[in-house]
């Protein structure tokens, strides 16, 4: 019956249309947003890397302590967690819908500073790190060069001068490089070299370690010394290697005869 009123009199039927379009144009900028609310829940993830382990040993040395402890953080609604043959351990914590997420991660950063002690060495040393997650990537930011400039360079240019940069910026809840290459010292070992000599990777690890590091050699003149010596001298070292000659000639094993193994007769080194 509404439908033939309005076929007889489309006039009438055009201006009520018309005054429909009207009011829905004018409440567009007068809706509240809290017709529209932010559902996903604020969101902090946790990352730890446990080189050379498996995912089985990574879930019960590294991503089972730190559940144990985060879980039950203020705020907190539930949580999941991964554990990769890759040696990543990642949880991700997930809070109630406004709750701040700079006090988030600030919770869950020193849940993580409890379960620190619990955790490998070889995890210790690499660092947990804890972000604020956001929901969605804001930004993709691409830096190209000429043919002078491989993806080494872009990458390390990047980390150097860009990075820090866009994690200044108020708002930025995290900023990081796809496809990072960081510039750094590369060696390749040998696998059948060192096995034919009995030296494991663990070993070639810890020769590097022990001929690579920057000491502190104290100072001459310094107190408790003789009355009235006024001067001082600190003492400094270059022992941190920066060439890939310098890094071929560190001593990996030395045998009875007095021969020795070097890091060149087992790895092929490259700087990039």
């Amino acid at each position: 019956m509404f439908s033939v009123f309005f076929i007889k009199r489309p006039i009438f039927a055009m201006v009520i249309a018309l005054l429909i379009v009207l009011g829905g144009l004018v409440s567009i900028g007068i809706l509240p947003i809290q017709e529209y609310p932010d559902v996903a829940p604020p969101t902090v993830v946790v990352t730890a890397v446990y080189v050379g382990a498996n995912a089985a040993t990574v879930e019960e040395t590294v991503t089972r302590p730190l559940e144990d402890k985060i879980n039950g953080v203020n705020g907190m609604i539930y949580m999941d967690s991964s554990s990769t043959s890759s040696g990543t351990s990642t949880i991700n914590i997930y809070f109630e819908p406004g709750y701040d997420l700079d006090i988030a991660a600030v919770d869950v950063q020193n849940k993580v500073s409890m379960a620190t002690p619990q955790l490998p060495a070889e995890v210790i040393q690499q660092g947990v790190v804890v972000d604020k997650k956001s929901p969605a990537t804001v930004c993709f930011v691409t830096i190209s060069g000429d043919d002078r400039y491989d993806e080494s360079f872009l990458s390390n240019f990047a980390n150097l001068n860009v990075i820090d940069e866009l994690r200044r910026i108020k708002g930025v809840g995290k900023a990081e490089i796809f496809g990072e290459k960081k510039y750094s010292m590369r060696i390749w070992l040998d696998p059948d070299r060192i096995k034919s000599l009995g030296i494991s990777p663990t070993e070639i690890m810890a020769a590097i370690k022990s001929q690579n590091r920057q000491a502190a050699l104290g100072k001459i003149g310094a107190p408790p010394t003789f009355k009235n010596q006024q001067i001082e001298f600190t003492l400094t070292t270059e022992s941190q290697l920066e060439q890939v000659k310098e890094f071929a000639e560190i001593v990996i094993k030395s045998s009875n005869d007095g021969s020795l193994v070097y890091l060149r007769d087992v790895a092929t080194i490259e700087l990039g």
